[in-house]
């Protein structure tokens, strides 16, 4: 019997989850309240807070690291990769550390997983958010020293897309997808044929704008802003990525209790959802061009899917494109599960940067 941790931290939290083979034993979701979490200019900051609460749900259910074989985390930024599952390696550390490919909470789940492998267990991640299965166009832009990337989402959209092409009995090879991730930031891929053919690197604020990503903004005045000489390299990174979007501009970080104020007449919040949902569906209708109009379904997930007033104002812009199908939340634990499993007996190369 193989035992595998799984680990999962974003913005608001950390995901920790205990597998047996194939089969799940605990699970929790561990939360870091924003008054928290903004204490740390850097997310890699919050590397012993982070651990620590991890600790504590081990010590809590009784569980060692020296008994465990793997711990496989959701993976943090680096070069591009290809889909699969890594070792977890120096040079991967070493890039998500030099924040040359971008920050997320997510960079801290390797690190630890690296450190606790020193105690014994194989430190894992898998469908990294560097996958990168563009297409040539996809890449380009109109300044040749900037190239697109994929930077998404790519684990939970590899498993929610293989979900629906199970559930209708058809190969995820043979389909043509919209996938929707809607959380901290958010990122919209095309599925052509079992590839992410095209995808907004939301996870730096690219496309629409989230609940703390700036999205896309108007490059001119962002290179006004930037050499205005009244922000550091630093402070303008969290308005894109940390500070910026929903959080921006009502204080909130939580959708739904933006939703309850804009419900009870609050106008400006009411607005900000619209928006939200606006610059959505408008980079849902531009992966639809990307597919040539040919969309066998338009996938909604992460947690922002669980609200069904939101979700609805993103409906009415997009339901002509294709029929639309809702995976609230993530599937992204069950995923690292099976992929660490798959690498334990064998099954699956484990890759390497």
């Amino acid at each position: 019997m193989f035992r595998i941790l799984i680990i999962n931290l974003g913005t608001t939290s950390t995901k920790v989850s205990y597998y047996e083979d194939e089969l799940c034993v605990l699970k929790d979701n561990l939360p870091h309240p924003l008054e928290e979490t903004q204490k740390y200019f850097n997310p890699l900051d919050q590397y012993e807070y982070r651990k620590t609460a991890i600790e504590n749900f081990l010590k809590k259910n009784d569980l060692r690291v020296e008994q465990l074989d793997a711990v496989i985390s959701r993976g943090g930024n680096t070069e591009p990769t290809q889909s699969g599952v890594y070792r977890v390696t120096p040079k991967m550390l070493e890039q998500q550390a030099s924040g040359l490919y971008g920050r997320h909470a997510a960079d801290l789940g390797t690190k630890i997983a690296y450190e606790f492998s020193t105690r014994g267990p194989l430190a894992l991640t898998a469908d990294t958010p560097m996958t990168d299965e563009m297409e040539p166009f996809a890449r380009y832009t109109g300044m040749p020293p900037i190239v697109r990337h994929s930077r998404c989402h790519a684990l939970n959209h590899k498993a929610v897309a293989k979900r629906f092409a199970k559930d209708i009995g058809k190969p995820y090879e043979e389909l043509n997808m919209i996938g929707v991730h809607m959380g901290g930031g958010t990122t919209i891929v095309a599925h052509k044929q079992g590839r992410m053919v095209d995808v907004n690197g939301g996870l730096e604020g690219d496309g629409p704008f989230a609940t703390d990503r700036s999205g896309s903004v108007p490059t001119g005045d962002l290179a006004r802003l930037c050499f205005s000489g009244e922000y550091t390299f630093d402070e303008v990174r969290k308005m894109i990525n940390g500070e910026g979007g929903m959080l921006a501009h009502t204080g909130e970080l939580d959708v739904k209790t933006v939703e309850d104020k804009a419900k009870a007449g609050n106008e400006k919040y009411a607005e900000v959802l619209g928006a939200m949902a606006f610059q959505t569906a408008k980079e849902i209708g531009a992966r639809a061009t990307v597919l040539f109009g040919k969309v066998d379904a338009i996938l909604f997930t992460g947690g922002i899917s669980n609200s069904e007033y939101f979700v609805n104002m993103i409906k009415e812009r997009v339901s002509f494109i294709a029929p639309i199908f809702v995976y609230p939340g993530e599937m992204e634990m069950e995923s690292l599960a099976n992929y660490a499993y798959l690498g334990l007996v064998g099954k699956t190369a484990l890759l390497e940067l």
